[in-house]
Formats: C-alpha cells, sequence, structure tokens
C-alpha cells in the first residue's frame, strides 16, 4: 500500500449569507472530493492541541502525527531547512516578512503578494545595512523570508501579521516574556524600526507604488525557536521513503525534518495561479517510487487571508478538478493500491480573514476499506462519519490502518 496526503491549506471556513448560507467548501462543484468520500471515510480531526495559536505549523505537524508540544520550535527553524540554512546550537530563527504598513497600521500582510525577486532585492539590501555576524537575513519566496540571531532569546510575544490586518502596529512589537529576554526585543524592534527607514524609497518600493501596488515597506519578525528534535516519518510508521510538494518555505521545512524528499514543481506560486497540472504530475511520479507523498496546496488559504470568498471558492474547485480528479484517475487503475486522503490543516475563515482551531474535515480513500455512506466533502457532512472527531497523530493512526 502507498499512501498521498493532499492538503488544501485553509480551506475550510464559516457558513456565509454571501454564498446563500453555505461555507466555500460547499458552495464550490467537487465531484472529485465528493466521489472519494462517498467511496471512501470520513470525520473531523482537531489539529490544534490546545494552549496552541492555530498557526500552519502547528496545523502542520499536527496533520503529520507529531506531538506538537515536545517538537515544535517556531516557525523560522523550520522555514530553515527548507531553505538550506543551518540553524547552530546557539543561534534563533524567525520568520521574517515583508510587509505593507499604512499611518501606522498593518495594511497587508503579504505586501500585496510580492514577487520573489522583487522581495529578494529588498531582502539583501537589509542584510548589507542590518545584517553582520550576529544578524543575518535570508531570502525566501514571495513576501516569506528568514532572519537567524545568534545568541537570541525565544521568550518572546510576537504576533503573527496576518492575524491583524488594519491594527496599529506600534502595540503589536516584540515583547519580552521574561526580563531576560528584554535584550532580544528591543533588538528585534530596532530592526523592524530601522527596515522601515530604509525601505520607504527604496527603487523597489517607488516602482511598486508607481504602478498602484502595495509597497514592501517594513519587515514583521515573529515565531522565534531553535532548531528541532524530531523522528521522521520513516522511523514512525515504517515506511521506506517519502516525499513533499509544496510551494511554501514551512511546509518543506517541516517535511524536511520528518524525512520527506522536496520535490520541485516549476511555475508553483502558492496562490489561485500555481501549476496544478504540474504538482498532480509530480505526485503521480513520486508514487511510483514512495511509500508516501504529501501534497500541500496553499491557494485557499491565502484567498482565506484576503477575505475573497469568490476566489477561494475557485481554488478549491482547482483542487478538485486538477489535483484530486487527476491523482485518483491516475492511481485507481494501479495494481499496488494507494489510499488518498484530503484535508485542510485548519480553517481561515473568509469573514475574520485569519486562522481558527475549529476542527477540519477530513477524507480517507483507502480501497481495501469500507465506506461509511457519507455523500459529499465538507465541513458539516463528514460529521456523520465513522471516524467522529479525531485528534493529532489519530489521523496518521487511521491513515495507515489496514
Amino acid at each position: 500500500m502507498k499512501y498521498i496526503i493532499i492538503l488544501g491549506d485553509g480551506m475550510a471556513d464559516l457558513p456565509m449569507e454571501e454564498l446563500g448560507g453555505m461555507t466555500p467548501m460547499q458552495a464550490a462543484r467537487t465531484p472529485w472530493m465528493d466521489r472519494l468520500a462517498r467511496e471512501g471515510r470520513t470525520g473531523m480531526l482537531h489539529t490544534i492541541p490546545a494552549g496552541f495559536n492555530p498557526g500552519s505549523e502547528i496545523a502542520n505537524l499536527s496533520v503529520l502525527g507529531y506531538d506538537v508540544a515536545s517538537v515544535f520550535e517556531g516557525r523560522g527553524s523550520l522555514e530553515a531547512a527548507s531553505m538550506g540554512v543551518e540553524v547552530a546550537p546557539d543561534e534563533m530563527a524567525m520568520r521574517c516578512n515583508l510587509i505593507t504598513i499604512e499611518k501606522g497600521l498593518i495594511r497587508n500582510h503579504s505586501a500585496g503578494h510580492i514577487a520573489t525577486e522583487e522581495a529578494a532585492e529588498l531582502i539583501y539590501f537589509l542584510q548589507e545595512e542590518l545584517g553582520g555576524r550576529d544578524v543575518n537575513f535570508f531570502p525566501g519566496i514571495s513576501y516569506r523570508h528568514l532572519l537567524k540571531l545568534k545568541g537570541g532569546d525565544k521568550r518572546i510575544v510576537c504576533t503573527p501579521p496576518h492575524d491583524v490586518p488594519g491594527e496599529p502596529f506600534r502595540g503589536l512589537l516584540v515583547r519580552p516574556e521574561l526580563p531576560e529576554a528584554a535584550p532580544t526585543a528591543d533588538l528585534l524592534n530596532d530592526l523592524i524600526l530601522e527596515s522601515q527607514a530604509l525601505l520607504a524609497d527604496h527603487p523597489v518600493n517607488v516602482r511598486r507604488r508607481e504602478a498602484g501596488k502595495e509597497p514592501a515597506n517594513s519587515i514583521w519578525l515573529w515565531s522565534p525557536g531553535y532548531r528541532p528534535k524530531m523522528e521522521t516519518l520513516l522511523e514512525k510508521y515504517n515506511l521506506r521513503s517519502g516525499s513533499v510538494i509544496s510551494e511554501v518555505d514551512l511546509s518543506l521545512g517541516i517535511s524536511v525534518y520528518a524525512g520527506l524528499k522536496p520535490i520541485e514543481v516549476a511555475g508553483a506560486t502558492g496562490l489561485y495561479d500555481t501549476n496544478y497540472e504540474g504538482k498532480a504530475a509530480a505526485a503521480i511520479e513520486a508514487l511510483r517510487r514512495d511509500d508516501l507523498v504529501f501534497l500541500h496546496i496553499e491557494a485557499s488559504d491565502e484567498a482565506g487571508h484576503e477575505g475573497d470568498f469568490a476566489l477561494k471558492v475557485r481554488t478549491i474547485e482547482y483542487l478538485d478538478r486538477r489535483i484530486v480528479g487527476p491523482i485518483y484517475e491516475a492511481v485507481s487503475q494501479w495494481s499496488e493500491p494507494v489510499t488518498i486522503a484530503v484535508l485542510p490543516d485548519h480553517p481561515t475563515p473568509c469573514h475574520l480573514k485569519t486562522h481558527t482551531s475549529d476542527p477540519v474535515p477530513f477524507l480517507i480513500w483507502n480501497p481495501a476499506l469500507p465506506s461509511d455512506g457519507v455523500d459529499h466533502y465538507d465541513e458539516f457532512s463528514v460529521r456523520k462519519g465513522v471516524y467522529g472527531e479525531l485528534h493529532g497523530a489519530e489521523f496518521m493512526e487511521v491513515l495507515f490502518e489496514k
């Protein structure tokens, strides 16, 4: 038996008046996911343990079967792994967003989904101006980048920028949890403020404003941590090999620590215009040689953060038609059976524009197991599924049941 997990990031939502009281998952036309639900088994999964914020890093670790409390060390160190950036024992890594601040308010957490090439120019500029022996910036993808700090103290309070659109940024600057962490908090806040002065009239931002785009006029630092210690999925579940397909550094970093091989797909963007067909083809090819494939699609999460319910519906339909359908049609013909799982990592409700801790719907299509009679795949239909409500690692346990 082989296995593929298709994760539609942030796909779950809440009922909306604009959609006649339906969620985007209910409103979307998803014949392939509905077929898998009808032929498979379903349930709800709690991906956010008590006491944790509903970040993608927490949810993805949970989906992959990890005890979050024992392995989580912040997004920065996870994303560093995907970027090939080594985090030494005396270093702290953290996420470095490029964001838009307007009139003292956080206007956009992604600087209008700034292009990777533009963002890299800004990050290299900040490295020249602010980086050095103990502080170093590393470019990532679009607005998502990395800061590494020698001797940093992770006992600080940071706010994810996508959680606070429209809020005054000064009240959300880094705070120490303990007096000993105050020097780290002060240093990080100085970097944020200095970046604003440096980026305000940078040529990249001059061009962006002239084109009517959001300027990337500030960094935002959050989710600090050290290098995590994680057992690989191959060890945990007695697998021979595994791979990951994602355009998001966070998911790639988790997967690298989890022992999965990253597969690059040309044209993968993390948005609605990502190369769906390329990712589906890469997943099918990877399943020919690997026991487990983790296929991560970011588009629905970004639509949720933008509050664009029509786009979110479209991304869910794209996932169904351009990912789930081709994969099902291919592997259902193979002599070696393949189990297909589909789920979000967390909800990203369009009206809230941020993540919530609510459980998410999941389906598992295993040709060796009987169906549970659920006809549709959405946040409400699967509540009647045979799995009921699961928590964290229980999802991987039922995924691998024979």
